[in-house]
């Protein structure tokens, strides 16, 4: 009772203890209470091993406080009613806002199964990791990648049972939908955030000022393909890729407010037409969302960190931080159940030589359904999605597809404002929109 007292006093002063009134939003300060309960329970998360209980009891606890808040965001629905009288009546009622009714279940679904996934590893005894004292295997075992600090895992020399590994690619399969599940929610919260005025206010006045010629002159070719934008890119760093999502999602800003612009000697206003305007921002929008897909650890951008800052929803504070944590935690979990996998391809196969990413176990679909026939829920419980759904269909050829072929007939008398859209529906169609794959 006295550390749920000291949370919630820390809450309502903004995070300024000394009560003069100069502390942040109730939104902000409840989003910084969910990163930083993270931060210090989950930490870095260096193993794949399970949570100690005092932290997992700890973990649910107090993100329980913080979730609570939720419970009291209402809005008002009509209802029927029969009086007394026996007549019918309109009313108003209150009901947890739809967004947070959706959404907090399922994210509280999402947090159960990663803790769920470290639970199953409390008998697992065939991997270790690499002491430091051990300086022999330290040297033998050494991470050659940016991440040196990560301890490096040990498995037995002839690899990892049979059953553990297929256990371990299962994880990884329904850790990625975890994943995937709450990076959508995640998204979805920030593009329903006001964009600060702020932010708008530091834009330059045109695209091409925030993207540069080069990157400009790409998106608003006349033939636009994505695969070739990135590889005219340069993105050997974090910071690189960063900064090039940064110039985009200001482009994308950028057009939005020049499209909506009504007064044409405005600061805002626009000599190119509305058709091709909403065409590059189809284009940005797409590079985006490769991007996303393809660096899912990168940090956040300036526009998603003003929003964060400068936001006053308290349900949409709560949607965005408990979505992003859970996020980034399944990222992590995959990224620790891939150095194991990697460490046995690599004692199965020494003479490989150093192996980048482990087989998915959709290679041996047939045998695992019917091996794991009690394993841990999935998001297929409570979503309906299934790992599986997407790697269904066979691998098609799209310069031999005549629908692809058709497509690329019909874009050149389209207009261009559908262009994109043909596209994307056909790779929805193909079920690659989804894909972890769908840059490719």
């Amino acid at each position: 009772m006295e550390l749920m007292k000291e949370k919630f006093s820390k809450l309502l002063l903004g995070e300024d203890m000394s009560g003069g009134g100069k502390g942040v939003s109730s939104a902000l300060a409840l989003s910084n209470a969910i990163t930083n309960l993270a931060a210090s329970v989950f930490g870095e998360m260096k193993r794949l091993e399970p949570m100690p209980a005092e932290r997992k009891a700890k973990w649910r606890k107090e993100i329980g406080w913080l979730l609570s808040v939720t419970d009291h965001i209402v809005e008002f629905v009509p209802c029927k009613q029969v009086s007394k009288a026996g007549t019918n009546m309109e009313v108003m009622v209150t009901k947890q806002r739809s967004d947070l009714q959706m959404n907090i279940p399922a994210l509280r679904k999402l947090d159960a199964m990663l803790i769920d996934c470290l639970d199953g590893l409390n008998d697992q005894s065939e991997f270790s990791y690499v002491s430091k004292d051990d300086e022999s295997q330290e040297e033998k075992n050494s991470r050659k990648d940016d991440k040196w600090w990560i301890p490096t895992p040990k498995v037995p020399p002839n690899g990892l049972s049979d059953p553990l590994r297929k256990w371990l690619r299962f994880q990884k399969d329904s850790v990625n939908q975890v994943h995937k599940a709450s990076m959508a929610i995640n998204a979805q919260v920030l593009s329903e955030m006001e964009i600060p005025e702020s932010y708008i206010e530091s834009l330059p006045k045109n695209g091409r000022a925030s993207l540069g010629d080069s990157i400009y002159k790409s998106i608003t070719d006349e033939y636009f393909d994505p695969d070739y934008f990135f590889t005219t890119m340069d993105m050997s760093s974090e910071h690189k890729i960063l900064d090039l999502k940064d110039r985009i999602e200001a482009s994308v800003v950028i057009w939005k407010r020049k499209m909506h612009a009504k007064d044409g000697k405005s600061s805002w206003g626009s000599t190119i037409s509305f058709e091709k305007r909403e065409m590059f921002e189809e284009r940005a929008e797409l590079i985006l969302l490769i991007l996303k897909q393809r660096f899912p650890g990168i940090p956040q951008s300036k526009l998603d960190i003003s929003k964060i800052q400068y936001n006053k929803d308290v349900g949409q504070a709560i949607l965005e931080s408990y979505s992003r944590i859970i996020e980034s935690r399944a990222f992590t979990i995959m990224s620790r159940i891939e150095d194991v996998l990697q460490a046995d391809a690599m004692a199965q196969n020494p003479s490989n030589g150093e192996v980048k990413r482990p087989l998915s176990d959709k290679e041996e679909e047939g045998k695992l359904n019917s091996a794991e026939n009690g394993a841990s829920m999935t998001l297929l419980d409570f979503i309906g999605w299934t790992p599986d759904q997407e790697d269904n269909n066979p691998k098609k050829d799209l310069k031999e597809d005549p629908t692809y072929k058709d497509i690329n007939a019909k874009i050149k008398c389209s207009p261009p404002s559908i262009v994109t859209n043909k596209r994307f529906s056909y790779l929805e169609n193909l079920g690659m929109c989804r894909s972890p794959t769908a840059r490719h």
